[in-house]
């Protein structure tokens, strides 16, 4: 290895600078009684000091009230995902079609509702634009208690809402709400979507905000920005990808790459050191998943954790956890804060968990690993112009909480038929192990897209320093193919077949047959949609779809016409003569976010497929490791607890449990932090993908948990449950 590429390794991996050398990490905040923030606490632990529900008393719960706010979608395109926040007997939380509510915390009476559509005269028409997901909210009360406002998103507009009365503070932003689209330091150059669909993060008078952009080549720059909490003005950007003169920008060997390329983005939230004033912000990976002949080295600062001042938004250290990522390995849960005890040592240590299964832990002030991180040489061969990296960071210690390797000898067991079914499948795709490239051939990505670990994060108790995290274990297949031309068809649908390529290939597939629910098929789009509501979704998004609505018309008919079959002249077909619009294209793109499931809808690999893990940071040691989960149709055939794919996170409390959902069989479970066992559960009105939040008010704890559904097949649901003894 070459002097030149050591030294990109070296600041690619890790580099630190102090940012104040008389900032010393305080402890972390010692008052978990109540649920203020996302995940809890602004250092992201999803802990609650509250311990009046125990290991002895917790088979007692019972629904103490339900919340619904009637607006889930009836074709099961809506999810709810949010972990609400209480404030002085107050829950905030928002609804599947992003709308705010303020309940009565104990009784669940709704006390306000603010509906971002009867702010827009385009969500009026079409209400589905909002069927996208909000995780959560953010607090925010002047010294005296009497400004009190919640900031939360709708799409790219992060309104700021009294907290009283559920009314825009119109001195905020533009007439209480700020674009996120805007500000961004570059030129409108790249794909318009932007959102925040994590809440961000408050310190004093400042709101920090990541968010969500697209996954193409062509995605917005996922730049980390504060703004004034009073009057929305931006009053400090990181720039992810850095610009000339910015630490990090050497290492880029397009030096123009930060004009061009986008993503690097803050998607799954951040922690916050109030006692230093110190943020740690995960980030993703740059826009073009999966094919990176455009961004050659190791694309700072995507998949790190970075650590900022956050007052003032300057670089104090980062880590890449993934160089140079094909394999959609964003950081997808916030990090968390907790203070541990190593050889007779106290530190003061950040936590990130990843996709892959993996915990990195660092020292907070230096960025130091507590355990050695090791760069391994990973597979190298790619696609033409590819650039693979040669190494990938591997933690030592924390123990991986997920499986790290899929063979032939790990196929499904739950029936002989099964594991036939799932052996053919598997012979079709490329052996490889973690960090193959993508390829023609294929290959494994296991843990999945959609980890290991998730969105959901991780708990941590803060007494023990042990992190609790469920994981789901799926393969999942990765293909690329050449860029399917368009030669052959008539002028219309050459161009729209142009344009699904650009936009819709990646998700729909090649044969536009999709894949699930997420992705659902095209083929006979036109028995179920006309061409107005069509274009209503392609302008405005839904579910997982971004709007496209910053595609030019012509564009746009052509697509209309590829999908619906459309020749002759009609009001579609008569589109101009304009080309498809410049962008950025790669010559290869994959097939599809392909889940190994046999054709039952159960995973090919041997069960367990969901698992809750307990893993001692101090250590780095597994403790123990349970399913999360079951079907009820194996277990009447007499299957153990496989668990299922998870989403949503857990909480541990001090009374000695872990609350989560997380689970497809729609239920809500209580375990004992110390061994794992199961304590509780409680049928959910739709599936739990979200975090609970626990918090006591007027002497009484509550566990409260969104039920959605809408995820992989699970019927969507608008209702909030609360349990209390």
């Amino acid at each position: 290895m070459n002097k030149k590429l050591l030294a990109a390794l070296a600041l690619a991996a890790a580099h630190s600078m102090a940012c104040n050398d008389s900032r010393t990490p305080g402890n972390v905040r010692s008052d978990y009684s109540g649920w203020t923030a996302y995940a809890g606490s602004k250092d992201g632990i999803r802990y609650s000091s509250n311990d009046q529900i125990n290991t002895e008393n917790v088979s007692r719960l019972r629904v103490a009230w339900t919340y619904s706010s009637h607006d889930r979608d009836t074709a099961n395109r809506t999810q709810n995902q949010c972990n609400p926040v209480m404030i002085n007997g107050v829950l905030y939380g928002t609804t599947p079609t992003l709308k705010l509510f303020a309940l009565d915390a104990a009784t669940g009476e709704q006390q306000w509702l603010f509906d971002p559509a009867d702010e827009d005269t385009a969500s009026r028409k079409d209400p589905s634009r909002f069927f996208k997901v909000s995780r959560g909210v953010a607090y925010w009360e002047s010294p005296d208690g009497r400004d009190v406002r919640i900031f939360y998103s709708a799409g790219a507009h992060t309104w700021a809402i009294n907290a009283n009365d559920g009314k825009p503070i119109r001195t905020f932003g533009d007439n209480g709400h700020i674009d996120l689209a805007e500000g961004l330091d570059r030129e409108k150059n790249f794909h318009p979507y932007i959102a925040a669909t994590t809440p961000g993060i408050i310190y004093k008078n400042l709101l920090i905000m990541g968010g969500r952009v697209a996954e193409s080549a062509d995605a917005a720059p996922g730049h980390i920005r504060a703004f004034d909490v009073h009057t929305g003005k931006r009053q400090w950007i990181f720039h992810t990808i850095p610009h000339p003169g910015e630490t990090g920008y050497d290492t880029w060997p397009d030096k123009e790459a930060y004009k061009k390329l986008g993503g690097a983005n803050n998607w799954a939230g951040m922690a916050l050191d109030e006692a230093t004033g110190m943020l740690y912000v995960p980030t993703g990976s740059i826009g073009g998943d999966f094919y990176g002949a455009r961004r050659e080295g190791t694309n700072l600062f995507a998949n790190s954790l970075i650590a900022l001042d956050a007052a003032t938004g300057k670089y104090c250290w980062h880590f890449q956890t993934v160089h140079h990522d094909l394999w959609d390995r964003d950081l997808a849960a916030n990090p968390n804060l907790v203070t541990l005890h190593k050889k007779g040592q106290r530190i003061s240590a950040v936590a990130q968990i990843t996709k892959h299964g993996f915990i990195f832990l660092f020292d907070r002030a230096t960025g130091q690993p507590v355990f050695p991180i090791e760069e391994r040489p990973v597979p190298q061969a790619a696609l033409p112009g590819e650039k693979p990296w040669p190494t990938q960071p591997f933690p030592t210690l924390p123990e991986p909480f997920a499986r790290q390797t899929f063979t032939e000898a790990d196929l499904t067991d739950i029936s002989p038929e099964a594991r036939l079914e799932m052996s053919e499948r598997f012979k079709t795709i490329r052996f490889s192990e973690m960090f193959t490239p993508p390829s023609k051939e294929g290959s494994w990505i296991f843990p999945g897209f959609d980890g290991g670990g998730e969105w959901g994060g991780a708990a941590v108790d803060p007494e023990s320093a042990i992190l609790y995290v469920n994981s789901t274990e799926l393969p999942w297949s990765l293909t690329m193919i050449d860029v399917p031309p368009a030669e052959g068809l008539s002028s219309i649908h050459a161009k729209g077949r142009q344009a699904y390529n650009r936009h819709c290939l990646s998700c729909h597939g090649p044969e536009l047959k999709g894949n699930g629910s997420a992705f659902p098929s095209l083929q006979d789009i036109g028995q179920r949609y006309n061409a107005d509501q069509l274009r209503g979704m392609i302008d405005n998004g839904r579910n997982m779809m971004p709007s496209f609505q910053h595609i030019p018309a012509s564009e746009k008919s052509s697509l209309l016409a590829f999908l619906l079959k459309l020749e002759g002249n009609s009001k579609i077909t008569a589109v101009s003569k304009e080309p498809v619009s410049e962008t950025i294209t790669d010559p290869y793109v994959m097939t599809g976010y392909n889940r190994f499931l046999d054709k039952n809808g159960y995973p090919g690999i041997k069960p367990p497929w969901g698992t809750l893990n307990a893993v001692d940071l101090n250590t780095g040691k597994l403790l123990w490791k349970v399913p999360l989960g079951e079907f009820e149709a194996l277990r009447r055939r007499g299957i153990p607890a496989t668990g299922t794919q998870v989403y949503g996170g857990p909480v541990v409390t001090k009374g000695g449990l872990i609350f989560v959902a997380s689970s497809q069989d729609d239920k809500i479970r209580a375990f004992d932090k110390k061994t794992g066992k199961m304590l509780w559960e409680a049928r959910l009105p739709a599936a739990g993908y979200a975090t609970p939040a626990v918090y006591q008010v007027n002497g009484k704890q509550y566990v409260v948990i969104a039920c959605g559904g809408g995820k992989i097949g699970s019927p969507s649901g608008d209702q909030y449950v609360a349990f209390a003894l």
